[in-house]
C-alpha cells in the first residue's frame, strides 16, 4: 500500500435526458482531452451507473494533491469554452471533491468500480483514517477480483471554490468529504456481492461513518490519457 500518492479529482451527477447526447459529444472529444492536457493530470475515467444514485462517476488522477487546488486547474476551471457552458447546464446533483490520496494499492484499472461518499461522525476522523489505512484499504486489495483501492480524503476548501463553470450551471456542489473507490476485474455480481459485505451498513457504522452516505457501482466507459502518456 502507497501512502499519500497524488491527487484526484472526483465527480458524480446525473444529465437530463435532453442533454444525454451533447454530454457525451463533448465530454469525449473536448472536455476530458482538455482536462488531460493540464500540468499535472495524468488520466481521467468515465463510468456510468448500475446500481447508484447518480448516473455518472468521473475520476481524474493527478501526480500531486496540489495541481487539484493549483492555479492551471483554477484558470481552466474559470475560463470555460462555449461548448462547456452549454453542456454544463444539463448537469444534475453534482457531488465533487478536490483530493489528496491518504492510501493506494494496486497498479491494474478495473472496469467495474465501487465508490463510497461520506462524511465522518464529529470527533471520529482520526481513528476512522487509521482503521481505513490499516485496515479496509489492505483488506480490500487481497480480495478476489479486486485490481485497485483508493482511499481520498477531500480539500474542502479547494473544493468549496465556486468556479465559472458551477456558475454557469447555476447550482451548489456536494462535496464529499471521504471517498473510497474499489475497482474490480471479475463476474459483476460476485465483486457487488464482496464490496457489500466489506461495506455493510453495520461495517460502516463500526467506522464512524455517518448514515447519509453512498455506496454505488459503476462501470467503464472512457479513458483518457494525458499527451505522452500510455
Amino acid at each position: 500500500m502507497t501512502q499519500g500518492a497524488g491527487g484526484a479529482v472526483a465527480i458524480w451527477h446525473d444529465i437530463a435526458s435532453e442533454g444525454l447526447d451533447e454530454f457525451y459529444a463533448w465530454h469525449g472529444e473536448e472536455h476530458m482531452p482538455e482536462r488531460v492536457a493540464i500540468p499535472g493530470f495524468l488520466r481521467g475515467r468515465r463510468f456510468i451507473a448500475t446500481d447508484a444514485r447518480l448516473g455518472f462517476f468521473n475520476l481524474y488522477e493527478t501526480v500531486s494533491a496540489d495541481v487539484v487546488s493549483g492555479p492551471d486547474y483554477r484558470r481552466r476551471l474559470d475560463n470555460p469554452t462555449p461548448r462547456t457552458i452549454s453542456a454544463v447546464r444539463h448537469f444534475r446533483n453534482v457531488a465533487r471533491s478536490l483530493c489528496a490520496v491518504a492510501a493506494m494499492t494496486g497498479t491494474a484499472q478495473g472496469g467495474l468500480v465501487a465508490t463510497l461518499r461520506y462524511e465522518v461522525e464529529a470527533g471520529h476522523e482520526a481513528r476512522h483514517r487509521e482503521r481505513m489505512m490499516g485496515e479496509i484499504v489492505p483488506g480490500l486489495a487481497v480480495a478476489p477480483g479486486v485490481a485497485a483501492v483508493k482511499f481520498l480524503e477531500a480539500d474542502r476548501t479547494a473544493s468549496g471554490y465556486v468556479n465559472a463553470e458551477q456558475r454557469a450551471r447555476g447550482a451548489p456542489n456536494m462535496v464529499p468529504p471521504f471517498v473510497l473507490i474499489v475497482e474490480g476485474w471479475a463476474d459483476e455480481g460476485s465483486f457487488l456481492d464482496l464490496v457489500r459485505s466489506i461495506l455493510s451498513v453495520e461495517a460502516c457504522a463500526d467506522l464512524g461513518i455517518s448514515s447519509d452516505y453512498a455506496l454505488e457501482f459503476f462501470r467503464h466507459q472512457l479513458t483518457t490519457v494525458a499527451p505522452g502518456r500510455t
